[in-house]
């Protein structure tokens, strides 16, 4: 399996969750796949996915607002701010699901290879505390025998880590049709409505 699976099969089941996606083409990929409002697609600030969504679901249940954040996040955007764990763990934010795809490339920029082929996300996730941390090894060309259960995880109180290992690759998914002010502005309108 792929990135591209991996975010189709993370998506499928989800509703009235709130997603911040990584930047590029994990992005892209996800404009593809599901295109809706309740997704922010970042586009130029790499390892700031997780950041963004921590903030989001401190501030939805600050609001006492039910809704859960999913944050499509890559390997080498955690690696790029391995502080972000510490912090998920500190703050522990009960509506914060991060999902980690895993490539072990940097695959926006060139698909350059990263650590993680040598040090394990999860064990670090666990490492700082975060009690909630999975991992799913999905890297056989078998799409079909994955069934990624997001309701489990979504039922769950947070943070929950989601540490999905897939073969490197990118899509040739086309660009995202909004400008970043509409993609903002829209997503603002989103959290606002609710």
């Amino acid at each position: 399996m792929k990135r591209y699976d991996a975010i189709k099969q993370v998506v499928k089941d989800l509703d009235d969750e709130l997603i911040i996606s990584n930047i590029g083409i994990p992005s892209k990929e996800l404009h593809e796949i599901k295109e809706s409002k309740n997704n922010f697609y970042m586009l130029g600030s790499m390892s700031m996915a997780t950041p963004i969504g921590l903030g989001l679901a401190m501030a939805l249940e600050k609001n006492d607002d039910p809704r859960k954040v999913v944050v499509l996040d890559g390997d080498g955007s955690v690696l790029m701010n391995l502080g972000e764990l510490v912090t998920l763990y500190a703050q522990k934010p009960s509506r914060l699901i991060v999902v980690i795809i895993d490539n072990e490339a940097y695959g926006s920029t060139g698909s350059q290879k990263t650590y993680s082929c040598e040090v394990n996300l999860s064990d670090i996730a666990r490492s700082v505390g975060i009690r909630e941390v999975y991992y799913i090894d999905a890297r056989e060309d078998m799409e079909d025998i994955y069934d990624i259960d997001m309701k489990r995880y979504i039922a769950m109180d947070g943070p929950v880590v989601l540490h999905i290992k897939v073969n490197a690759g990118n899509s040739d998914a086309k660009n995202i049709k909004y400008t970043p002010s509409k993609i903002k502005n829209r997503f603002m309108k989103t959290i606002r409505e609710y």
